[in-house]
């Protein structure tokens, strides 16, 4: 029997890509938690994680060539699972049959968006969770940001309070196209850039709509309604690119996924209020970076935040020569110009405050503000929204049709 509040958290990454890069270095603004294991396919990167571990001195790291290993180690009482999409599932099965087993001793579980590639899918990663008594966190970054957690307390506190609830939230996120390979697959993501961020966009809608003190569910979805579209990326020189990039298994000529989304939710608050969510998303931006944009809008009230709205911009001439800006501000596309600096990254984006919140929630046995069940309420709106798109019609909710079915450009060929 665990014994809450554990003085020290000490936790396992499963994944050794990109996320867990980032999630790594967050980990220095969170107190009471030790990084003590990673595992991934990937010897290379392990070692690669295992050392930057040791620099942002977070605790010994052991580099674990099997999950079940990892599992079974004596000094890991949580996993935060941040491997692709398409191992997720298959990553928790391993998990629940380890700890139900009595093998394993962790207790809980963070896993990183989205929470499956179906309805189905996340469902059932929801009921091995709960099967195996594990305490169970959802990884949306957008909802912990540093604007967002101001910003909502503010506009609740002071302007809805006195006016009225909001009931228009807009959020957008766009960039140039993901990091890894699998990303641009359909099969094994999931979908294209809907699944990919809409799902940040949607989430961090329903938290700024949500009351404070009432659980998300308050909220219900009555319709969706969504739009998908290849701008970019199968136009034949882009599509070549890819190709030339990642391998022959990204072929945008013949098996593109959308790189430009839209999707519209209605809601309905307690009180049968109607709400609003717009949301886009695009791997087909090119500009200073990604690039998020949130507006929370009430009845004498609005709230405004863009990332790259930044108050630190640095100007490098042409004689400045360099790589790519990744360095100042993610997926930044260029080295010259006046180009905008994120100072925290980790924080604006809300990776600190969710590990801090997943860390101590955990730590001490509390049940965190996103759990599976918000996965899957989000899970349940992109299929939604996918749906809408091949069909052409709206999505009425509750849509028990939506828990089989597959987006069109994750279908096999």
């Amino acid at each position: 029997m665990t014994e809450f509040p554990k003085k020290t958290l000490r936790i396992g990454l499963i994944g050794s890509g990109f996320i867990a890069e980032f999630h790594l270095r967050s980990m220095i603004g969170v107190r009471n938690v030790e990084v003590t294991g990673v595992y991934s396919r990937n010897a290379e990167n392990r070692q690669r994680i295992c050392t930057l571990v040791t620099q942002l001195e977070l605790g010994d790291c052991t580099s674990y060539g099997s999950l079940s290993e990892m599992l079974q180690s004596d000094d890991i009482d949580a996993v935060w699972l941040l491997s692709p999409n398409h191992t997720r599932l298959d990553t928790m099965r391993t998990i629940h049959e380890e700890v139900t087993a009595g093998r394993s001793k962790i207790f809980a579980v963070a896993c990183e968006k989205p929470l499956g590639r179906t309805v189905s899918e996340a469902r059932e990663m929801l009921r091995l969770v709960e099967d195996a008594k594990l305490n169970h966190g959802y990884l949306e970054n957008q909802v912990f940001s540093t604007a967002v957690l101001r910003g909502k307390e503010i506009i609740w506190r002071r302007a809805a309070s006195t006016t009225g609830r909001p009931y228009l939230a807009r959020a957008a996120e766009e960039h140039s196209g993901p990091h890894a390979a699998w990303f641009w697959q359909g099969d094994k993501q999931g979908g294209g850039v809907l699944n990919d961020m809409m799902c940040h966009s949607v989430e961090v809608s329903r938290h700024l709509l949500t009351e404070p003190g009432k659980p998300r569910n308050s909220l219900k979805v009555k319709s969706v309604n969504g739009t998908v579209a290849t701008l970019k990326w199968n136009r034949p020189r882009y599509a070549d690119e890819l190709k030339a990039r990642y391998g022959a298994e990204v072929d945008y000529r013949n098996r593109p996924s959308e790189d430009f989304a839209r999707g519209t939710v209605v809601l309905e608050d307690e009180t049968g209020q109607e709400l609003i969510i717009e949301a886009t998303t695009s791997w087909a931006y090119v500009g200073a970076g990604l690039r998020i944009q949130l507006e929370l809008l009430g009845p004498e009230y609005a709230m405004e935040f863009n990332t790259l709205g930044t108050g630190l911009k640095i100007f490098m001439s042409r004689e400045v020569q360099g790589s790519e800006g990744e360095d100042l501000v993610e997926k930044q596309n260029a080295e010259q110009g006046q180009m905008p600096v994120l100072e925290d990254e980790a924080g604006v984006y809300g990776y600190t405050d969710e590990n801090r919140h997943m860390v101590e929630c955990f730590r001490k046995g509390e049940t965190p503000l996103e759990t599976f069940h918000d996965g899957l309420a989000v899970v349940e709106i992109l299929i939604g929204l996918y749906k809408s798109a091949e069909t052409g019609q709206t999505v009425h909710f509750p849509a028990p049709d939506l828990e089989d079915y597959v987006p069109l450009v994750a279908r096999p060929a």
